[in-house]
């Protein structure tokens, strides 16, 4: 494996998404990458983890946005 190139616009973040599931809906905190506009999850909701993928990404203007102190 080797590094082709560090994204340097990227940032590592943990944000509370909530998923539809059927006929359930349920939230719980998700690792996202921040990057060029968007939040791009970096596992399922199911916890899996997945590779940054571009076509997953949530539109910040999308979302409602509330930031949280832990």
């Amino acid at each position: 494996m080797k590094v082709l190139k560090v994204l340097e616009n990227a940032e590592v973040i943990i944000a509370d998404l909530e998923v539809n599931l059927g006929d359930k809906t349920r939230s719980s905190p998700t690792l996202c990458v921040r990057y060029e506009g968007n939040i791009i999850p970096l596992n399922t909701p199911d916890g899996r983890p997945i590779l940054m993928n571009p076509e997953n990404a949530i539109k910040i203007s999308q979302m409602s946005i509330q930031k949280k102190r832990v």
